[in-house]
């Protein structure tokens, strides 16, 4: 606030042009429902088709009992953040950095919460990258199995065409159409997932023990299963800048309408995630692979849509994970180096981060195994505690009340994930190795 009081009219002018071309602060007319699909979308991933593993990794009553606690521990979390989106009278935290530094102090907060942030936004494009194009590719094959085979890189490169031209859109109300469609779409191959499996029936000798034979191979895989549940539940890296867009006046807060969202998203989670988790692991037991739609291997056209469906959702799922990186490469390049704002600007730094993601991804297609083990460091305390970490900071509520109690739960259990989830995805890393191609 000094800052600004010391600042001379033509600055002020000069910061508030910056920010009304900003990606994260130029559009704050959003309704309540664009946050029920931007956030159903940044939620809703391709995670949610490796559910049913995870539970095989979990077992029938430990798998339950985490997929319910990490919603409810996620959703209370998810609350905090809005409220403390405004929770200084004129100001408000437009993006998870801006809070972190309000905890934690101005150099502090940024070292903590960005490099987290940067891994699990940059990390998730790659991901989806990789996604976007097998999904491209089991469509293909499966619709022509006749035809010649594509290699994965090509379909990655074609699924990374359509990216070069929506990164241009220049903030999240301007993709809502892209988003409203994304969220469809996760609600479409969700339920395909839960519906397709429940009529094929559960086969006769369906096996719900643990894959492994030794205790310490089914320790190792529950951690893996704990990290397959965390990367589900990975949308908190976004939901400051999703309200951000929302209005906001002393009379109408941006976290009544914004809140709102936050419940219609989270009932589409839960109708995506526990039917699919469930039947998957019902119906195919130990067996289920690693994407459910693997599993299910007829009518082949259903198979086909569900692909198309997950195609059509990870385009948005990667705007909505790429808008944030933009606007912290957009904010460096005009506050820090002083460059114009302008669309050349724009048009190269986008360009250039879509081609970056694409060329990783092609390069390294197992970049979700590496993802596992590096996301588990960043995808947990971002969703499951640091959020709490910054309550405690901020309000300093009064030890042994119960927000008190709430919020060292939560700590202790996001710290347990963050440590264990790394512990199965590096067993997992040092197994699949020998599979591992570049450029494959």
């Amino acid at each position: 606030m000094a800052d600004e009081a010391n600042m001379s009219e033509s600055e002020l002018a000069r910061q508030q042009k910056i920010n009304d071309w900003l990606p994260i602060t130029s559009a704050r007319n959003a309704k309540w429902w664009y946050s029920a699909f931007h956030n159903v979308t940044a939620m809703v991933g391709a995670g949610v088709l490796s559910l049913p593993y995870a539970l095989s990794q979990l077992g029938w009553g430990p798998g339950i009992v985490i997929l319910i606690l990490s919603w409810i521990i996620t959703l209370y979390t998810l609350w905090q953040m809005v409220e403390m989106h405004e929770m200084v009278p004129g100001k408000r935290f437009d993006r998870y950095h801006e809070l972190g530094q309000q905890a934690f102090g101005p150099k502090l907060g940024l070292w903590i919460v960005v490099p987290q942030q940067v891994v699990v936004e940059v990390g998730v494009c790659i991901v989806y990258m990789v996604t976007g194009g097998k999904s491209l590719k089991k469509v293909h094959d499966v619709l022509c199995p006749s035809c010649k085979d594509i290699r994965t890189i090509f379909w990655i490169m074609i699924f990374a065409s359509c990216h070069f031209v929506l990164s241009h859109l220049p903030n999240f109300n301007s993709m809502s159409v892209v988003s409203l469609a994304a969220a469809v779409m996760s609600l479409s191959y969700s339920t395909i997932a839960w519906a397709a499996s429940l009529h094929k029936g559960r086969s006769p000798d369906v096996d719900y023990s643990y894959r492994a034979k030794t205790n310490g191979g089914a320790a190792l895989n529950f951690f893996v299963g704990l990290g397959e549940v965390a990367f589900a539940y990975a949308g908190h890296n976004v939901v400051l800048e999703i309200q951000a867009t929302i209005p906001s006046t002393p009379e109408k807060p941006s976290k009544g309408p914004m809140w709102k969202g936050v419940i219609v998203a989270y009932i589409v989670v839960a109708i995506c995630y526990f039917p699919v988790a469930i039947a998957g692991f019902y119906v195919y037991g130990n067996t289920v692979d690693e994407n459910i739609l693997i599993s299910l291997e007829k009518p082949a056209w259903l198979i086909a849509a569900a692909n198309l469906f997950v195609v059509v959702h990870v385009i948005g799922s990667y705007q909505i994970y790429a808008m944030p990186v933009f606007d912290m490469i957009e904010t460096f390049l005009v506050k820090k180096m002083n460059l114009p704002p302008s669309f050349i600007l724009r048009f190269v730094t986008r360009t250039t981060y879509v081609a970056v993601t694409m060329v990783v991804a092609m390069a390294i297609p197992f970049f979700s195994g590496l993802l596992a083990f590096f996301g588990g460091f960043a995808f947990a305390p971002t969703t499951y505690f640091l959020p709490c970490i910054m309550w405690l900071a901020i309000y300093k509520p009064r030890p042994f009340t119960l927000s008190w109690f709430a919020n060292w739960i939560c700590i202790i259990l996001g710290v347990t994930l963050m440590i264990l989830a790394p512990i199965g995805a590096l067993r997992n890393i040092v197994r699949k190795a020998k599979t591992y191609e570049f450029f494959s």
